[in-house]
């Protein structure tokens, strides 16, 4: 075709053509080009929707990858729930994001900084204006805003800040589970309790960790202890409830607590857990396992009578009753008047080295072993003397910590075998030690239901459920010094006795008299009510109910004389 023709032909120009047939194909040309330039236009919209698309819904709205930084880090993988037994949610992870800058590309970091200040006035401004100017491809200015927060930072259309999707821990519960669960960094690293022992489990993410922990139990466990250290003006509390025979913990609280989502504001003592970290001496609840082990070596029997008829001298030591009877008292009579000497004396019938033995298979001279971090070794005596034989006898000379007076007791009712404490759901009851043989077991549960009924656990009575227990007094040991006035009140009980399924404790750190207990603040008066109104109410959540209509029946089964030991001991 000759450039002439051409020409013609793009103008739809023909001339050896007739008018009318000109004037056609100038319509069919027309028609063709409004035809290919539609079809440019519809490409082109195609092309300019399948980006719209791909950016906003295929590549989920994600920021582009950074070719070079000096301070990116990488996104974590999503984190492990925990659950409690229940199932109920007590971590996750929630979705957030967090603002970084391009500092290359900011334009004036100071005007850039006053502007971010006045929608996040808490960041620093020295600091932003040194973040923004320092020619760095990536730092964090933000971590973890709010939605409203990241709207507003966007609003203000400032070049070179963005935003990058991360996760933040989130605690349903709040402070409730702080120390049980502890918490994360920011970059959702485990850093105490739960989410540092179980960390790596947590990330790689095979499902929810489920522990033994009961919400309703601990929400119950927690209200009842913090009135009872508000009540008694104490400076810190300790609640535990256990399963005697899986060993699982299903309230734990140490007060006072924490925030979870903000440790970093919370004192020292706030996070301190006491109820695994604290080791204490705890009175007389060890006259227990002392009588524990008197009747399980045969030391001593049930009709054993000893002399506490003044006090017991050992060198320069004197060891003396609180209100003492001043007389010869059976074993039974030893627990409910809660004698020092009686105590000691049965101590000594059975020596140093068996005291040792059976203390070290109770768990009391180890670490305890609980799925946490922050866990407290005792202290122990060395040399072991005559002197701390007769002292450990009635809790004075050896600091354990509360959780491991709870197991202990634990393997003193529930026939004498020892399962380790654990803060994981159990399939049932794992095999265990045997520490005590099954008639110790059931011995000590009489000896138990007396101090409720006749000695200084009085105040721990619940209807129905037939607790027994022990309470401890002593006083705090600071500098290497005891600190007269400064106590530690403990009480510890199991229920219900005919069958026990549970032990709980609450001890009080410095609890003051007050008028109602006429200026008293030893276990019986301040921490027994609180262990009563603690199983008052988890005793029903749990599924055991008041046994009144066979009250007289369990308590004939439980009853002991206090003159005649086990002569009236009747059988279950």
């Amino acid at each position: 075709m000759s450039l002439t023709r051409f020409s013609y032909w793009l103008r739809g120009d023909r001339p050896e053509l007739g008018p009318d047939q000109r004037e056609r194909l100038a319509l069919e040309t027309a028609r063709n080009r409004i035809f290919i330039t539609g079809a440019m236009f519809i490409i082109g919209f195609c092309w300019i929707t399948y980006g719209l698309v791909d950016a906003s819904i295929l590549r989920q709205g994600a920021e582009p990858a950074l070719a070079s930084g000096t301070d990116t880090r990488e996104l974590k993988t999503e984190r492990a729930d925990i659950i409690d037994r229940n199932g109920m949610l007590l971590a996750t992870d929630l979705p957030t994001n967090s603002l970084y800058a391009d500092a290359r590309v900011v334009k004036d970091p100071v005007e850039s900084a006053d502007q971010l200040l006045t929608v996040l006035p808490d960041l620093d401004r020295d600091t932003l204006i040194r973040h923004l100017s320092s020619q760095k491809a990536f730092v964090w200015l933000r971590r973890n805003l709010t939605p409203e927060q990241q709207y507003e930072v966007n609003s203000l259309g400032i070049p070179g800040l963005n935003f990058q999707r991360e996760e933040r821990r989130v605690y349903p519960h709040g402070r409730l589970f702080s120390h049980v669960l502890g918490f994360t960094d920011i970059d959702n690293n485990g850093i105490a309790g739960a989410e540092r022992e179980f960390d790596n489990e947590l990330r790689i993410n095979n499902g929810p960790l489920q522990l033994s922990l009961d919400t309703r139990v601990q929400f119950a466990l927690e209200e009842e202890v913090e009135k009872a250290m508000e009540t008694y003006d104490a400076v810190g509390a300790t609640g535990l409830v256990m399963d005697v025979y899986t060993g699982e913990v299903l309230g734990m609280t140490s007060l006072p607590n924490f925030d979870p989502h903000r440790p970093g504001q919370a004192p020292a003592d706030a996070r301190f857990n006491r109820s695994t970290l604290g080791v204490y001496e705890m009175g007389s609840v060890f006259k227990l396992f002392n009588t524990a082990i008197a009747l399980e070596t045969g030391t001593s029997t049930m009709n054993s009578v000893y002399d506490a008829t003044e006090p017991l001298r050992v060198a320069r030591f004197a060891i003396r009753d609180y209100r003492g009877e001043n007389r010869w008292l059976t074993v039974p009579e030893i627990i409910v008047h809660s004698s020092n000497i009686g105590s000691a004396r049965m101590a000594m019938a059975f020596g140093g080295e068996t005291q040792q033995r059976y203390l070290r298979k109770l768990g009391m001279l180890d670490k305890p072993e609980i799925e946490l971090p922050e866990v407290g070794g005792p202290l122990v005596p060395s040399p072991w003397r005559e002197i701390n034989t007769m002292t450990i006898s009635f809790g004075h000379g050896l600091a354990v910590t509360p959780l491991q007076v709870v197991n202990g007791i634990s393997t003193v009712v529930n026939g004498g075998i020892r399962r380790p404490s654990t803060i994981l759901k159990q399939d049932g009851a794992p095999a265990g030690e045997r520490v005590f043989s099954q008639k110790t077991s059931d011995q000590l549960r009489r000896l138990m239901r007396l101090v409720v009924t006749e000695g200084s656990g009085k105040k721990a009575e619940v209807a129905g459920y037939f607790l027994g227990g022990k309470t401890g007094t002593s006083e705090k040991l600071v500098n290497g010094r005891y600190v007269k006035n400064a106590r530690m009140s403990t009480f510890v009980a199991a229920f219900p006795m005919q069958d026990p399924k549970y032990v709980v404790l609450v001890t009080l750190d410095e609890p003051k008299g007050t008028k109602e207990t006429y200026g008293f603040a030893t276990a019986g008066w301040v921490s027994a009510p609180a262990v009563g109104k603690v199983v008052t109410r988890i005793a029903p959540l749990l599924g055991i109910e008041p046994a009144n209509a066979k009250a007289p029946e369990i308590e004939q089964a439980l009853h002991i004389d206090l003159r005649k030991g086990e002569r009236k001991l009747a059988s279950f």
